[in-house]
């Protein structure tokens, strides 16, 4: 059975118009990925998770955040709590994370599609599972929203997961660094976290994180990877750096169950950033993520702002992760990706080979490579 976790609890409804994050994207993706057309929509099954509960949510965050994202999560809360004690933990009218009414509700709706995906694939009941809502929350710290994020539902449903004994691999594709989730699991050699991004010299949330050399701390040193990508990377580049550190590590690592994050901000047409990746390689990376998995595999959603284009790669991503033909389709948009001229292609695969390099030196030996 493949589970698309979701419902209209999960959609951040009231989020500002103006705010670059559409929550309809997950709506959009449950139609491509439920519509007859495609040949297998009967081998989908659509839930709607229970809410994680504050045990749940505590497991990563501090009990003081907790309840000021409930205190902000009706309407006019802004103007019962102070701008500045607001801004203490990340939110503020007119920054990336601006409180909405039932944001509180919502988000703990999301971190329980999390828990449930991973439950229903661990326990054997589900094939593969998607929770397109999830993921954005990435960025979201123990005690600070981040980054359009509240409750870091990945990190919520991997802690879920250690918790219950579980080796969980992480697996960060948005073009974004995954820095919530490393910073919640630096130190735990029972989680590898691995963020494939542009450099964050480039991009939010910027150094001195995202780097290759940042690579975890205490007894999880090596268990934080981290693969920068220079702005303008194409397919090639991030593809060949993906087949050089994700396959050996997760064969070395061998988790009991692998969380992809399925951030569609690094393909071309993104207006938040600057790689170049077509929908081609979404699915070729999803393709070889259900081959090395051997089938413990739950994804969630993440970013992506190009609206047209996020909800079909999701639904072919979702296709090629549960092993399932990919609509031809949902591959060309209406947008070709442009071509690097020789010198360009050159210097992203310098920076590549470059952070490569660094990794194999000094995460492989951590891990017996």
């Amino acid at each position: 059975m493949n589970l698309l976790v979701h419902g209209p609890a999960m959609i951040a409804s009231h989020m500002p118009e103006s705010h670059p994050l559409k929550p309809a994207r997950a709506d959009d993706a449950q139609s491509l990925i439920t519509d007859p057309r495609n040949g297998w929509a009967e081998l989908v099954t659509v839930v709607a998770p229970p809410m994680a509960t504050d045990m749940d949510i505590e497991r990563v965050h501090d009990r003081s955040y907790i309840a000021m994202v409930d205190r902000l999560s009706f309407p006019g809360a802004m103007g019962r709590v102070s701008s500045g004690e607001a801004k203490r933990f990340g939110f503020s009218s007119h920054g990336d994370n601006p409180p909405y009414p039932e944001m509180g509700s919502i988000a703990r709706n999301v971190s329980g599609g999390v828990i449930h995906a991973l439950q229903q694939v661990a326990r054997g009941n589900a094939d593969f599972a998607f929770v397109p809502s999830g993921g954005v929350n990435h960025h979201a710290m123990p005690a600070t929203a981040s980054g359009f994020g509240v409750f870091n539902d990945a990190a919520v449903g991997i802690a879920w997961a250690r918790d219950h004994g579980m080796r969980v691999m992480y697996l960060d594709l948005d073009v974004h660094q995954g820095d919530g989730v490393e910073a919640m699991f630096a130190s735990d050699p029972q989680v590898l976290t691995v963020s494939i991004h542009e450099s964050t010299r480039y991009l939010f949330p910027g150094p001195p994180g995202g780097l290759a050399n940042s690579i975890g701390t205490g007894p999880g040193t090596g268990f934080a990877v981290n693969i920068p990508m220079a702005p303008y990377s194409d397919d090639k580049a991030w593809m060949w750096a993906f087949e050089e550190i994700v396959p050996p590590l997760h064969g070395a690592f061998r988790p009991d169950i692998t969380l992809v994050q399925c951030g569609a901000d690094a393909y071309h047409a993104d207006p938040l950033a600057h790689l170049l990746l077509t929908e081609n390689v979404y699915v070729r990376v999803a393709e070889r993520l259900r081959s090395i998995s051997g089938g413990r595999l739950v994804a969630i959603g993440g970013g992506g702002y190009d609206v047209e284009a996020t909800p079909r790669i999701w639904a072919s991503m979702f296709a090629a992760l549960a092993g399932l033909p990919v609509n031809g389709i949902w591959l060309h948009g209406p947008k070709p990706a442009p071509t690097l001229d020789a010198g360009a292609s050159s210097r992203v695969m310098d920076e590549a080979k470059a952070a490569v390099d660094t990794l194999k030196e000094l995460v492989f030996p951590v891990h017996g490579l």
